[in-house]
């Protein structure tokens, strides 16, 4: 007899009541582009600073001549292109190394499920965060429960170590 289950597999990535991997993951790719991500905050500030000043004497709130007003404008535009190219270029990174981060985990928590569902005589699991569900009796739902086995296994402190 076939035994058919469904899991949420959005919730592994819940902070509190997910897979303690995945947070761990997270905040160690969080904690990896913070001082990137401060420098742009910063530098954000900085451009709206400059576009106040530029305002204020396009406005002649501020005595500026016009080649004044020009070189402002000229700083604003170079400063400008270089906090989106290096936003661009973090946000590329990140993305790598999510990837980089991630990947394994991902695999490692698939042959978790995988062993987990055939210790159980499950022989399908529909992943309810991916297949819209018309209807799922609550009694069928094994994230929660998967989450706990795998947590129990897999303290948030063990390092996933890449396939080969």
């Amino acid at each position: 007899m076939s035994k058919i289950a469904v899991i949420y597999s959005a919730a592994f990535q819940d902070a509190k009541n997910g897979i303690a991997r995945f947070t761990a993951t997270m905040n160690k790719l969080n904690a990896e582009f913070q001082t990137v991500q401060n420098e742009l905050t910063q530098t954000a500030t900085r451009l709206k600073a400059l576009q106040d000043e530029i305002n204020r004497m396009q406005q002649g709130t501020l005595p500026a001549t016009p080649q004044q007003i020009q070189a402002k404008l000229d700083q604003f535009d170079q400063e400008n292109k270089a906090y989106k190219r290096k936003g661009e270029d973090a946000q590329e990174n990140a993305k790598v190394r999510r990837r980089e981060l991630l990947t394994p985990l991902q695999e490692d928590v698939g042959k978790a499920l995988d062993a987990y569902a055939k210790s159980r005589g499950i022989t399908l699991i529909i992943d309810g965060s991916q297949v819209p569900l018309a209807y799922a009796d609550p009694s069928i739902n094994i994230t929660q429960a998967f989450i706990a086995d795998y947590n129990s296994k897999n303290p948030a402190t063990a390092a996933v170590t890449p396939p080969k």
